[in-house]
């Protein structure tokens, strides 16, 4: 009887909540490999963890932004302008591997300097994050149709596609991009003292402040972030693709990236946040 007691007192310490993602992504799992014997294919699962990868890799950075108390509206038509320009740039620099690789060095500090201007109007400015990004997004978008003239973007460099298309031990260069950046972001968000300020920030603003912590800086550095995961994304895509479609490239990217967060834990009122929880999001 005394042991029946220890274990259900257990049972009522564990908060079941934390794990109710990983349920319900076994459940879906369960029901997909039930609904069809194809499901748990061995291609059929790289090609969907593939897919994943792309707004999985937004959705990470969007975790720094939510955390904090922020979102980003702007991230799919930042995919769309950081990856044309990239591919711009490719296509002008030549054949070759430099060509590849000024390019997609050139798409990370693209995205990031996108999210340092999204950063930028948020925090000096001091207008919030959904007003600010739900605005840039008709500029990066409308910036993006601008300089490709509406017209698709296509990659004249034969090494490009590998990035995207690409495997190591039967498994593509994007979902193992995308897991490396989860570990590297999880580390970053819980074994840092810059990780422990942007939930400070998310948890209270004003305590934040007392506690001698550069919120708007901490706020800023947060949209940088999400700008850089961005600036992957586009170069994972569009190097899958071999070009970029200005008109649909990143089309409601920004409402996968945050459903994956909200869904994996992390509230959209900010304060903590599971990097984790955002990959089986």
């Amino acid at each position: 009887m005394g042991t029946k007691n220890v274990s259900f007192e257990t049972l009522k310490r564990i908060d079941f909540s934390k794990y109710a993602p990983l349920f319900a992504l076994v459940v879906l799992i369960v029901l997909s490999a039930v609904a069809s014997e194809h499901f748990l294919k061995f291609r059929n699962i790289t090609n969907i963890l593939r897919q994943v990868s792309y707004t999985g890799t937004i959705a990470l950075g969007m975790t720094f932004v939510i955390v904090a108390g922020g979102i980003d509206l702007s991230v799919g038509s930042m995919v769309a302008f950081v990856g044309v320009l990239a591919i711009y740039l490719m296509n002008y620099l030549g054949g070759g591997i430099l060509a590849v690789s000024v390019a997609v060095l050139a798409a990370m500090v693209i995205g990031s300097l996108c999210g340092a201007f999204n950063g930028f109007i948020v925090t000096k400015g001091k207008i919030t994050s959904f007003i600010a990004t739900l605005g840039t997004m008709s500029i990066f978008r409308s910036l993006t149709l601008y300089i490709s003239e509406a017209g698709e973007v296509i990659a004249q460099n034969d090494l490009y596609p590998e990035i995207g298309g690409g495997y190591f031990m039967n498994i593509p260069y994007p979902v193992l991009i995308f897991l490396g950046l989860a570990v590297f972001f999880h580390i970053f968000l819980y074994n840092t003292a810059f990780g422990r300020h942007v939930c400070a920030v998310g948890a209270n603003q004003q305590v934040a402040v007392y506690s001698a912590i550069k919120v708007r800086w901490v706020t800023f550095m947060t949209f940088v972030i999400t700008g850089f995961s961005v600036g992957m994304t586009a170069v994972l895509l569009s190097s899958r693709l071999n070009s970029m479609s200005p008109g649909d490239a990143g089309i409601f990217y920004e409402l996968d990236a945050i459903a994956a967060v909200v869904i994996g834990g992390t509230p959209l009122a900010g304060g903590k946040g599971t990097i984790w929880g955002t990959v089986i999001g």
